[in-house]
Order: structure tokens, then sequence, then C-alpha cells
């Protein structure tokens, strides 16, 4: 994959590192976000990565284009050559699938899906090919998801399933955006699950509900007063699927002060990874507890 780069303006220089979505599409772009500003090239003045492509916000009083195009595919010779592997954080995160509150929101919004007669979870369920919702969820949350991308929405997350292409689920977004989506909704789109870190409007499918804030600008949950969004872009996240009594005590536990999701340092290799998936998920899966 080579990258293409583009100017937008006097100060901005885009780099696009594949057309398509994929993990290595999102390693080579995080790789990349990390090493420039590792670098401290003089005149950059923000770095915003996205999904299979970053944006450089730089001053031309400082640094020339030409230059900091230069400088640019420098890094990516030196990049290309270093081996596939970043420390990174395996986060758990709870989900109460089919939860009461995305029910009602959906139910209100039938007339903007493409199965006005079915919920979301049984058309997904449906065209990804399961017999059951109970067997899409297990394919849902079976398998970790990598965090190729935070935004769009403060604190929202971008995965994308690791597991090999002919089980990677496809869900299209609605036909027409809702006006209404709950808070901390986890849905799904295109290839990307995402978490809702806010009330407001959207186009996800909406499978369930986590009881876990992952954005707090205030920051009075214990876990994100150091900082106010839970998520990074290499993280890699595996839900967990919860009934009502466990939803209920977390959210409980959250408001007290108690809760803190569980998570684990990691070493990602993407080499390995891709010679054992379900495997190196599994070692990677069993690092959230210790084991």
């Amino acid at each position: 994959m080579k990258n293409r780069y583009s100017f937008g303006g006097d100060e901005h220089l885009f780099v696009e590192c594949d057309e398509s979505m994929s993990l290595e599409a999102f390693f080579k772009s995080l790789s990349m976000t990390n090493a420039v500003r590792d670098s401290g090239i003089r005149g950059v003045t923000e770095i915003c990565p996205a999904n299979a492509s970053f944006q450089i916000k730089f001053n031309p009083d400082v640094i020339r284009p030409d230059d900091i195009l230069r400088e640019v595919q420098a890094i990516e010779a030196q990049a290309e050559k270093a081996e596939p592997v970043i420390k990174t954080r395996i986060i758990e995160i709870p989900v109460y699938y089919q939860d009461p509150w995305t029910h009602e929101t959906l139910m209100r919004f039938r007339e903007r899906h493409q199965d006005p007669k079915a919920t979301d979870l049984e058309y997904a369920a449906r065209i990804n090919n399961f017999a059951t919702v109970d067997d899409f969820i297990a394919a849902h949350s079976g398998a970790p998801w990598f965090v190729s991308m935070v935004g769009f929405v403060a604190g929202l997350p971008f995965m994308y399933q690791m597991v090999d292409r002919p089980r990677q689920l496809q869900v299209p977004k609605y036909l027409r955006p809702r006006t209404d989506t709950p808070k901390l909704t986890v849905g799904y789109g295109g290839c990307f699950t995402a978490i809702y870190s806010v009330r407001g409007a959207g186009g996800y499918q909406m499978f369930g509900i986590t009881p876990v804030p992952i954005y707090d600008p205030e920051q009075k949950v214990s876990y994100l007063r150091d900082f106010m969004v839970l998520f990074r872009p290499g993280d890699i996240v595996k839900f967990k699927s919860v009934g009502r009594e466990e939803y209920d005590q977390t959210v409980a536990d959250v408001d007290a002060g108690r809760f803190a999701p569980a998570m684990s340092e990691v070493t990602f290799d993407l080499t390995q990874f891709r010679a054992d998936v379900d495997g190196y998920n599994a070692k990677l899966e069993g690092a959230i507890h210790g084991r």
C-alpha cells in the first residue's frame, strides 16, 4: 500500500493510506500518525488521524508545502521497514443487547429503515445469514475489535472486528438518519461498530447499550478524571454480553465511583495475528483478566 498525498489549501496535507478498510490500512495509518507526531517536524500544528488516512495541519510560514511533503515521505519510507507491532490496551466493554431504550427508539424510526417490520438486530442477523438474533450477538461479541479512529462526535470510537474477511459482518446504515439515538448506544454501519458517546442524531443500526461512560467533559466519572475520553486509536475492545441485572449494577457502580472497565496493556503484532487469528484473539482476551 503506497500512500497518496494531496494538499487542502495552504495549511493541510491529506494522506490516504488505502482506498479500502482493513486492519493493515488502519495499522499503517496509526503507525504513520505516531511517527509524524514523534518526529517533531517544525511547523506541524496538528495531526488528525482517521480510519485509513490522516491529515496534517502545518504553518506555511514555518515550513513550505514541498518540504513537509518530503519529510512525511521520508517517514513513510522508514515506517515501511519497521515491524508491524504496537503497544496498546485491550478493554472489556459490557453491552446489554436488545435493551428497552434502543428498542423504543428504533420502533419510532421504522419508516426510515430497510426492513420496517424487523428490529435492527433481526435485520442484521438475516442479511448476514445467521439463523437467530442470538447467533448474531454471539458473532458480534465473540471476537475483539480494533479502534481505528476516535472522533466525528467527541469520544466516539470506530471499531473494526478482528476476524478473517469472510467472517466480517456487514450492515448498512439506516436509509435516512434518525433524529435521536440514546447515549451509549452500540451501533453498526458498513463494516464498523461504534459507541455513541452522547445522545443525538444517527444512522447506525442499534444493537444494544453499554452502561460504561466513554466520554465525560466534566470529568466526574472516576476512571475519566485524568482524560475525558476513554478510547484511543489502536485500542482493542472486547464486548461482553450482559443482562439487565448486571447492566443496572454497573450503572450503580459507575455512579458510586466503584467501577472501572477491565483492561490490560498488551503488545499487538499484526504478523502474528494474521498467522493465527483465533489463537491470537484468545491470547488477547485472556490478558484482560490476567490469564
